[in-house]
């Protein structure tokens, strides 16, 4: 499985010298003691890393996190009073994702024994309003978690922030391998790739298909048998395997190890394929893409580099899990139970497998080529959301449509595909309008475990236009941020 940095996030507390020495230590004891509780429920470490009063310290401790590779973003709190001013040339410098922690390190007020030296000293109703106001000032994103250190919503919306700043870190390590180029005369799929390396730090590099059947090529018959060996334990196998199948199937392997290889070499944690440029090689990649994805890689068909990136995102943000390259490919349209059927041609990873997959060998009317063994199987059922990104013209635009998938109740005995049935919120007709207004493509990221907030989060950090279609949604007031956001992006 594809492994990301041991990051580590930086918490800085920020007071002033105004109540002395004595006031100081106690604001650090009390910040260490909240990062030593918080620790034990977030995916990664926080390291308390100052107590910070004057410019000079705030702009020094961010520049040292601007420059630390395994810093995944900075989490202030302003214990006591901070003068916003002194945090202008810091915030101003800051490159790294922030968030915001208002809290206190008090849970209840102690009626009895409150003072003047424990208001002084515990005032981040005062201190954390002056840092905001500051941060809205400059128009710097963050996150802003509000609660006591000790719930646990404050530590899981914390949680879920750090997979989304950790994304946008490792998200410039993203490294797309086009083997072919786009779907010929496909509009969406297409895209300025110097612009994702600019807005994100994507890097996406073409490669003829004889680079990768170089690869393959490589391949000695030990691997491949030990691959197919392993393909036996994890998967339910046709009962009658003939040798046409055997060998379909062993051919997959080949090219799973081959594409894998290629990848390592590279350093690329994506990739695409098309089946109209399949020069050299005998099947398109169906059963091996799919292996790849459940390893962790990004991947989308017919070359859509943009969408195999914000799977490798997406796989970050989600550990990997429960998510995976999708496309809406048509509609059960009875009334009052409409839904989407999502599929792909051969592709669907299958950690969204809700029985075990079964590799199965099927002609493929595209490609022109020898039959292509794929994994088939139902997806799982539950609240997940459909994602796609997209390029208006030298900007981007997420779109995220929350959706209920269902387990389907009819088997497609014709239908050799592995599938993911789902009804959109807030209805399949208001959904669909809202998509296609906001101009979703059909190759999409459907995930069980990346939640809305997390790619709004990521979305604010990178300064992109987020569309949210949910439950909520009016497609009157849709049309409209629609056009509001038109302008303000351009601008």
């Amino acid at each position: 499985m594809l492994a990301i940095k041991p990051y580590t996030f930086w918490f800085v507390t920020g007071s002033q010298s105004l109540y002395g020495e004595e006031t100081l230590q106690e604001v650090k004891e009390n910040s260490k003691q909240i990062v030593k509780a918080i620790n034990g429920n977030l995916p990664f470490n926080i390291e308390f890393k100052a107590v910070v009063t004057t410019a000079t310290e705030i702009q020094q401790v961010v520049r040292e996190a601007n420059t630390n590779g395994n810093c995944g973003g900075l989490i202030t709190w302003m214990h006591t009073f901070s003068p916003a001013k002194s945090w202008i040339a810091g915030l101003k410098e800051l490159q790294t994702p922030l968030l915001h922690l208002h809290t206190q390190y008090h849970k209840e007020i102690p009626w009895d024994s409150i003072d003047m030296d424990f208001m002084n000293t515990n005032q981040a109703a005062h201190g954390d309003r002056e840092f905001g106001f500051m941060v809205s000032r400059l128009a710097i994103p963050r996150k802003v978690v509000v609660g006591h250190w000790e719930n646990k919503q404050v530590s899981q919306k914390i949680s879920n922030w750090m997979y989304s700043a950790v994304a946008v870190s490792e998200g410039t390590s993203i490294r797309v391998a086009r083997f072919g180029d786009n779907m010929r005369n496909v509009a969406v799929t297409d895209g300025d790739k110097i612009e994702a390396q600019i807005k994100f730090g994507w890097t996406v590099d073409y490669y003829g298909i004889g680079d990768l059947v170089a690869e393959i090529e490589s391949i000695t018959e030990d691997q491949i048998d030990d691959l197919y060996e392993e393909y036996k334990q994890l998967y339910e196998f046709p009962i009658d395997t003939n040798i046409s199948a055997q060998e379909s199937i062993l051919y997959q392997a080949k090219i799973e190890l081959g594409l894998k290889s290629f990848l390592e070499k590279g350093n690329y944690t994506a990739f695409t394929t098309n089946f109209e440029d399949l020069h050299g090689m005998k099947q398109l990649p169906g059963l091996a893409a799919q292996r790849l994805m459940a390893e962790g890689y990004g991947f989308a068909g017919e070359g859509d580099w943009r969408t195999a990136a914000l799977l490798r995102l997406m796989k970050i943000i989600s550990s990997n899990k429960n998510t995976s390259f999708m496309e809406d490919y048509t509609y059960h349209l009875e009334e009052g139970n409409e839904m989407i059927l999502g599929s792909h041609m051969l592709e669907v990873c299958p950690t969204v497998a809700a029985n075990k997959p079964k590799i199965v060998v099927n002609p493929l009317s595209m490609g022109d080529r020898e039959d292509p063994a794929r994994l088939v199987f139902d997806g799982k059922s539950g609240d997940a959301v459909n994602v796609s990104l997209v390029e208006m013209g030298g900007r981007y635009r997420l779109i995220i449509n929350e959706i209920k998938a269902e387990r389907p109740e009819h088997h497609t005995p014709h239908l050799p595909v592995a599938k993911v049935l789902w009804k959109p919120e807030p209805s399949f007709s208001e959904a669909t309008e809202a998509w296609i207004y906001a101009g979703g493509a059909h190759h999409t990221v459907l995930s069980f475990e990346v939640t809305t907030e997390q790619l709004y989060d990521f979305a604010e950090m990178t300064n992109i236009e987020c569309i949210v279609i949910d439950k909520d949604t009016k497609l009157r007031d849709l049309r409209n941020e629609l056009k509001w956001n038109e302008a303000t992006y351009r601008s």
